[in-house]
């Protein structure tokens, strides 16, 4: 069963077939991490690498707060299987990051109160991505994805 929230495309899990129309240089990228606290700040530097590598500084510091805040809800679930952290480019004009699971708890956007400690990153995700995440569902988890647009080249 795949849930698909926000506009997000049903295939978003980890594994990802060949993408022609995507720049070999632009090839996925997955790492496996432990469940400590110190795996959000690895997620967010293994996510910046990647984008740094493809170019795509702009896009850094929002793909850092939505990998640290799937991350930090990885770690909430109190599952201790895995955690799998991707980022790919399923278009030249998308970016995908994935944060894999193995709970099938599926994330709750809610509405925190002015004096809340906690629950807004999946709002967080929400707007910066413009809705566009998602959860999909897999046999032993799941992976929760959210997309960034990467800005059109500016012509010279």
């Amino acid at each position: 069963m795949t849930l698909v929230s926000n506009g997000g495309r049903s295939n978003a899990g980890l594994p990802q077939g060949s993408a022609a129309s995507v720049r070999a240089r632009a090839a996925p990228m997955t790492t496996c991490l432990p469940y400590r606290p110190e795996s959000v700040a690895a997620a967010r530097r293994f996510v910046v690498a990647k984008l740094l590598e493809w170019g795509l500084d702009d896009l850094a510091d929002d793909a850092s707060v939505i990998v640290s805040e799937l991350a930090t809800n990885s770690l909430r679930t109190g599952c201790r299987t895995r955690m799998l952290v991707g980022v790919r480019r399923p278009t030249e004009r998308v970016v995908r990051i994935l944060v894999g699971d193995g709970s099938r708890s599926l994330p709750v956007m809610v509405q925190a109160g002015p004096g809340a400690t906690s629950g807004r990153g999946l709002a967080m995700v929400h707007r910066l991505t413009h809705g566009r995440w998602g959860v999909t569902l897999l046999p032993f988890g799941k992976v929760v994805h959210a997309d960034l647009a990467v800005p059109a080249p500016v012509p010279r």
